[in-house]
């Protein structure tokens, strides 16, 4: 919600100018430039480089009036990009950035001109060809698909051309359908201007003499992932090995890869189909409903409503919770939670800032930091605090050093090699900063990371989560990296954080929807992100560029956003396979404890789902969802409306914040007894 806020706040000046009644007698007179002229015309830039605005005024006979000022300013894409006063754009990243021209003669009103920057990939650097087969038989028919990627991993839209080296083995048609026609050796190769990609391929002279997939027969749940599998044969009943068969499943809905795994939305019956040329053989398959859904119980609720109310943390200690404070807030809570059903503010720490918005405490509970932005003297970073008594924190050191812009998340991790440290986000710079603090009273930084090929201008690390040594970090629009900082897979420390892999994925196409809604310089990017055994969770924070007109209170705006399952069993090689999307309302932070996964989706309420087992497709369709909760209150900050920020789950019970409702404290109750 930060992005928001800071969005509307610096898109406020030039909306201003723009809406500026006639002036009364005696003021501004009313101006002469009836339009502003902007070159280039065709505005286009590369991400990652510059691109020089300039203006001239003209008046209502076409005129070009001397002597006008022009001032340039950014009204959206606020973490893609940037523009001078003097109209220099710097691009950061891909998207579409939003500017305003506001020109300027002395005693006259100000005239506002408003133009877009659409920044774009650079030149094509890589084909990345998928599937990748090695073998087919003849007869056989498959798609490929070409996706064009740029040097720094940003998606290209061309159109990739294909050939093969020996059509009458393999042949391939414009839209990348490859025929295996004969026996022998082909290579595909996809072509974008300078840049190729080759397929070597062999179609194989085997005769098979039978096709089966299995298993034959399955029973499962909808959303179960079962794991089929295409044995061909020769007449000698010996295995072919390295055919690459082609998956399809139906009636129903549902999701089938080409490695065989399958999962149904719908109970039902269903079969799954492999193809191998002309033969073909199926499956059966018949599901039962997931069954997971559960009552839950409002325990007890904490109302904050002189501020937002920003990230929870709970103490080791289960007795003692601790609540930020945004929108203007400069307070960190203390809450006695001993009793869940009736909890307590029993201190506070009131700091120099706008927001306390992350907080957590080192893992023997003696002491916690907390984020700061908006400090009134710019100097934020962050605060560290004793908890000689829980209930009542008192500071006792700060850390501002290089990190005055304003720290947004931070994360302590104890490593038993490396000791303790905090890993910090810098605003300003979109760097990761690593403090040893094994001494809090005097903290001290050891390190600092950032990604490549990416100004500042386009770097935004949003969050972190740090587990066996590894890293996870939520860097905007570089999407999910991974550093080892001690686990030893790149030879990593904290003070020596190395890059082990990254998943980086086109926020432009995936978010179509939203510039559709609200325009363009919309609010998009890899907010969060947790390591839960060979999954990591991502999540997206996404906000439209203005509200729906002529609306008002919670129906003027809402938040969008996905969660993504990301497959790190091979860490150096991330790959999405499943994913959540609200039908309404967006997501934000989660957490994971056991076999479940809870989502403080924003104005899309409190969600927890089942994530048990393997885990592929659309979790919504699957009827994974195991509860959920408006968390709306009459008696909020805002009234009636929902804005689920995030969730600590401990001793069974879920601390839910909402931005604009403060803390509520949910029981996930067991499933009612059936009584025949």
């Amino acid at each position: 919600m930060r992005l928001r806020s800071f969005a509307l706040a610096a898109a406020l000046p030039v909306a201003l100018l723009a809406q500026q009644p006639a002036p009364a007698a005696g003021g501004q007179a009313p101006s002469r430039i009836a339009r502003i002229i902007v070159t280039p015309a065709q505005r286009i830039v590369v991400a990652g480089d510059t691109l020089r605005l300039t203006a001239e005024a003209r008046d209502a006979n076409n005129n070009v009036i001397p002597g006008v000022t022009f001032r340039w300013s950014r009204t959206g894409a606020f973490f893609e990009g940037n523009v001078d006063p003097d109209g220099l754009v710097r691009s950061g990243s891909t998207g579409v950035l939003p500017v305003a021209v506001v020109g300027i003669l002395a005693g006259e009103q100000p005239k506002v001109e408003r133009l877009e920057v659409r920044m774009v990939a650079g030149p094509a650097a890589r084909i990345a060809i998928t599937p990748a087969p090695t073998r087919l038989v003849r007869g056989q028919r498959l798609r490929l698909t070409g996706e064009v990627y740029s040097r720094a991993n940003d998606r290209r839209a061309d159109k990739v051309t294909w050939r093969s080296s020996n059509a009458a083995v393999a042949s391939v048609s414009e839209a990348g359908v490859v025929t295996a026609r004969a026996a022998g050796t082909a290579t595909i190769t996809a072509t974008v201007g300078t840049v190729t990609e080759r397929l070597p391929l062999t179609v194989a002279d085997v005769a098979i003499a039978s096709f089966a997939v299995t298993p034959a027969v399955s029973e499962a749940r909808t959303g179960d992932v079962i794991r089929f599998r295409a044995v061909a044969k020769d007449a000698q009943g010996r295995e072919i090995a390295g055919l690459t068969p082609v998956w399809s499943f139906g009636p129903g809905q549902g999701l089938v890869e080409q490695d065989g795994a399958f999962v149904g939305y719908e109970a039902g019956d269903y079969t799954v189909t492999a193809s191998l040329g002309n033969r073909t053989a199926e499956a059966a398959i018949t599901l039962s409903e997931r069954d997971v859904r559960r009552p839950l119980t409002v325990v007890g609720r904490v109302a904050r409503t002189r501020f937002t109310t920003e990230e929870v943390w709970i103490h080791p200690n289960g007795k003692v919770a601790y609540l930020g404070s945004g929108g203007g807030g400069d307070v960190l809570y203390a809450i006695d939670i001993s009793n869940p059903a009736s909890p307590v503010v029993t201190d506070s720490i009131i700091a120099n800032t706008r927001r306390v918005n992350d907080v957590m405490t080192t893992p023997d509970g003696r002491f916690l930091v907390f984020t700061r932005e908006g400090a009134a003297d710019r100097r934020n970073g962050v605060v560290f605090a004793s908890l000689e008594d829980p209930l009542h924190p008192k500071p006792i050191s700060e850390f501002t050093d290089g990190v005055t812009a304003g720290v947004h998340s931070s994360f302590i991790y104890q490593d038993p090699q490396h000791g303790l440290h905090v890993f910090l986000t810098n605003d300003g710079t979109g760097a990761l900063h690593v403090l040893n603090i094994d001494d809090p009273y005097h903290p001290r930084e050891v390190a600092q990371w950032r990604t490549e090929n990416r100004p500042d201008v386009g770097r935004t690390l949003h969050d972190i989560d740090v587990q066996d040594g590894l890293l996870y970090g939520s860097w905007w629009n570089d999407g999910l990296v991974i550093l080892d900082v001690g686990n030893g897979i790149r030879g990593g420390s904290p003070s020596h954080p190395v890059l082990v892999s990254q998943f980086k994925y086109d926020l432009n196409a995936l978010y179509r929807d939203v510039e559709a809604d609200g325009g363009p310089g919309f609010i998009r990017g890899t907010h969060t992100a947790w390591r839960h055994r060979n999954y990591v969770f991502i999540a997206d924070e996404v906000f439209p560029a203005s509200g729906v007109k002529g609306a008002k209170d919670a129906s003027a705006g809402r938040a969008y956003g996905r969660l993504q399952v990301i497959d790190v069993s091979d860490v150096t090689r991330p790959r999405s396979v499943a994913f959540y999307e609200p039908e309404y309302g967006g997501v934000h932070n989660v957490w994971v404890a056991g076999d479940s996964l809870y989502i403080g989706a924003y104005n899309a309420g409190f969600h927890v789902f089942d994530v048990s087992g393997e885990l592929r497709g659309d979790l919504r369709a699957q009827h994974r969802e195991i509860a959920s909760l408006n968390t709306a209150d009459m008696n909020g900050f805002v009234k009636n409306s929902a804005m689920t920020w995030g969730v600590v789950v401990r001793d069974g019970l879920a601390y839910v914040n909402d931005m604009y409702n403060g803390l509520w404290i949910v029981r996930i109750e067991p499933k009612a007894s059936v009584v025949p």
